[in-house]
């Protein structure tokens, strides 16, 4: 009988662990940029090389830039220099978490090799499987993660490119700052 009772007390406890544990995350904004532990984004991996190579490149500590608090890894300097040009050109979108979960209104890892470039844009996703559903309506789920994405994020004022502020860039010097209560309010 106390063995029972020990363990019924022990699967209610883990029970209300996981709850508070997912009400936190789900209640909690998120860094404008996914990074791993040791603050790498995207897993370490290239983001220019997606675009100049047509695939997936892991980068290298050699060949770094700090933006936006994440350590970019790239495998030449040549990609570093391109990268630091211009990052918004070739960071991924949403912060580099997954673009499907994203447009569920949620975030989520990615795995590096679950990639696709749509006009211009690189989109992750969390693997092979979602990245499949995500594929079955690319237009209708960037739709949604662009709707969705500023109430994600901690900080809407370095939300990188994909969000929907960004035609006010050209116009407005933080486009999003204009309104603190709606951030996207200003745009144009």
């Amino acid at each position: 009988m106390h063995r029972e009772l020990r363990a019924v007390r022990r699967a209610a406890t883990a029970a209300l662990f996981a709850f508070l544990v997912l009400f936190a995350t789900a209640a909690a904004a998120v860094a404008p940029v996914n990074k791993s532990f040791f603050g790498t984004a995207v897993e370490g991996y290239d983001v220019v090389a997606y675009f100049t190579e047509g695939r997936p490149v892991e980068g290298s500590a050699d060949f770094s830039h700090r933006w936006r608090g994440a350590e970019w890894r790239f495998a030449s300097a040549e990609h570093r220099d391109l990268f630091a040009a211009n990052p918004e050109k070739y960071a991924p979108q949403y912060g580099g978490y997954c673009a499907y979960a994203v447009s569920q209104g949620a975030t989520a890892g990615i795995d590096p090799k679950a990639w696709k470039i749509v006009d211009g844009k690189l989109y992750l996703n969390l693997n092979v499987s979602i990245q499949k559903r995500w594929l079955a309506d690319v237009p209708g789920f960037i739709a949604k993660a662009d709707v969705n994405w500023p109430k994600l994020v901690d900080d809407p004022s370095v939300i990188a490119s994909g969000n929907p502020c960004n035609p006010c860039a050209a116009k407005v010097a933080n486009p999003c700052a204009a309104n603190a209560a709606n951030p996207c309010a200003a745009r144009h």
